[in-house]
């Protein structure tokens, strides 16, 4: 409640966006005293044909909340009048992607909004709201809360879901008719989660094309499913600079299409991966990951201020923390922070591993 504050102190109107069943619906009933529509009723979109007359009939001062806005015929429109005509109303509109990236947007609000993204349960959040200190409930049954607070982990759920983000999101919002080889393009980045981007290798494995593929993984993004982490260069020409890493917008999903119902020791590393970079990207916002032609990595790269460039390697086991990529990395980049995040971690503390100095942590 005190991020959205803060935003509507800024901006009369907030964006925002998540996967569905990322709990923006309970968050948005949350508000005390807000006008809630929702806009997947039929009767909403009735009361909303004037909007004039709908925000001429609301207190000063209020909070209107629209949810599921992408559903109504001119939800541009709508929000445009509310923000430039009732400028003492405070609103808050959902959607399952960005703005811009939804058609019927013509028109982006600029100037008028602030965008907020709702991930699935962080870490951090486990520990400290839910009390569920469970790591491996954590990254088997994923962060949306229904799924997460689910005893046992029902595979039905999350095949609905697939379904559900098909017709309700990218078929509607971005016009994506094949169904087939959207779901098992999906799959496919879903299973080769936190590896490289091979378009060549998806577009012969899903029996789509090349552009297709390019296109269905940035609606893709767009609506949350994935993420895209650039690699970071500084201009050195030993850097591996072109081909970005891909990340599934959530751990339950990874381990649902890999066909894990439990979590084996290997299976630990890449999955807490996926936690850290939801954890940096709400944190510290842009991500990015490391590698040069000599096949040193570092899992994420994020910047501070000035020139400091700082790293992140993620272990389960913090004994497993080795400095030989990060040293070479100090070689190009030598002020930052050096992170190693782990999830069992109770109190940070700093260690000297071959010469670097390493912040060890559970979470930002």
């Amino acid at each position: 409640m005190k991020k959205l504050n803060e935003c509507w102190e800024k901006r009369p109107l907030i964006w925002l966006s998540g996967v569905r069943r990322s709990g923006k619906t309970t968050l948005c009933k949350m508000i005390p005293d807000a006008v809630y529509m929702n806009c997947d009723l039929p009767s909403v979109g009735r009361q909303l044909e004037n909007p004039e007359y709908f925000f001429s009939n609301i207190t000063a001062g209020s909070t209107v909340i629209f949810d599921e806005i992408h559903r109504l015929e001119r939800p541009g429109e709508i929000l445009k009048i509310g923000t430039d005509e009732f400028p003492h109303l405070k609103m808050l509109a959902t959607g399952s992607s960005t703005l811009e990236a939804t058609k019927k947007f013509r028109d982006s609000l600029t100037g008028r909004k602030t965008q907020l993204f709702l991930p699935p349960v962080l870490w951090y959040e486990c520990l400290n709201d839910f009390n569920i200190p469970d790591f491996d409930k954590r990254i088997l049954n994923g962060g949306l809360p229904e799924f997460l607070l689910s005893d046992t982990k029902n595979e039905e759920l999350y095949s609905e879901w697939i379904d559900s983000y098909y017709a309700r999101d990218l078929q509607e919002l971005f016009n994506i008719r094949n169904r087939t080889g959207f779901l098992k393009l999906l799959n496919l980045l879903f299973i080769q989660s936190g590896g490289i981007l091979d378009i060549t290798s998806l577009a012969k494995e899903s029996g789509l094309s090349r552009p297709t593929v390019m296109a269905h993984i940035e609606a893709m993004s767009v609506a949350h499913a994935v993420s895209s982490i650039q690699p970071f260069s500084g201009g050195g020409r030993k850097e591996i600079i072109k081909r970005p890493k891909i990340y599934a917008f959530d751990t339950g999903f990874v381990s649902h299409v890999r066909g894990w119902n439990e979590i084996r020791e290997a299976d630990r590393g890449v999955l807490w991966e996926h936690l850290v970079l939801d954890m940096l990207q709400v944190t510290y916002g842009k991500v990015y990951y490391w590698t040069d032609k000599y096949s040193n990595e570092i899992d994420f790269i994020f910047k501070g201020s000035g020139a400091e460039v700082n790293t992140v390697e993620c272990k389960i086991n913090p004994d497993n923390y080795s400095s030989g990529a990060v040293k070479k990395f100090r070689g190009y980049y030598p002020e930052g922070v050096n992170y190693c995040y782990s999830p069992h971690i109770k109190n940070p503390y700093k260690l000297i591993v071959g010469e670097i100095e390493v912040s060890f942590q559970s979470y930002p």
